[in-house]
């Protein structure tokens, strides 16, 4: 790793740490009092698919959201894989647990970029994204860090929180999994998740 990278990556990880405290103290202040409502805000936008979904598609069912984007490096293929394999290792036990993908780079990330790069990952995950607009409102919404970050030749990355957002069939916050979460911990927050 070049020099130069290495604060890069420094600064990078701060902000994730940083957005990860401060996502869960904002969930924390909605269940004050022990009156929690959905988390998040409305919106309407547009699954992988070209289907319309909006924010009641959190409201039936528990639900894992990771925000990302295609681009990415590595955070985002490695938690992509990694829900997989979760979701897989439920079984049974979380055929009622919906997972979604969340672009927060939809200048490049369209439905059918979204399908072909969910879909080499999963059949259980669900790409999520639509109008740049609307995206940033909908991130907003979910306390979703998100910022374009230049690099080198013209191109841009994406710093973004990175953690899977964990919503029960209500739409609550139910809690966070962390990037890099040991697996078994991760696997049992999905099975309290599957059963609320």
């Amino acid at each position: 790793m070049s020099k130069r990278l290495l604060p890069l990556l420094i600064v990078a990880i701060i902000v994730l740490v940083v957005a990860a405290g401060w996502i869960t103290f904002q969930a924390s202040r909605q269940t004050v009092g022990g009156n929690q409502g959905p988390f998040g805000t409305p919106f309407q936008l547009t699954t992988m698919n070209g289907e319309p979904i909006t924010e009641a598609a959190f409201r039936h069912k528990p639900s894992a959201i990771f925000f990302g984007f295609t681009h990415c490096p590595e955070i985002c293929p490695t938690t992509l894989f990694e829900l997989d394999g979760w979701l897989k290792k439920l079984g049974p036990e979380g055929k009622d647990l919906n997972a979604y993908f969340v672009t927060v780079d939809p200048e490049r990330d369209d439905a059918a970029t979204m399908k072909a790069y969910v879909s080499n990952v999963s059949d259980r995950i669900v790409g999520v994204t639509g109008d740049p607009d609307k995206m940033a409102a909908m991130l907003k919404g979910y306390s979703v860090y998100a910022r374009k970050v230049p690099v080198d030749g013209g191109d841009y990355t994406m710093d973004h929180t990175a953690s899977v957002f964990l919503l029960d069939s209500k739409g609550g916050f139910f809690g966070t999994i962390a990037y890099g979460e040991n697996p078994d911990t991760a696997v049992e927050k999905l099975k309290r998740l599957a059963k609320s």
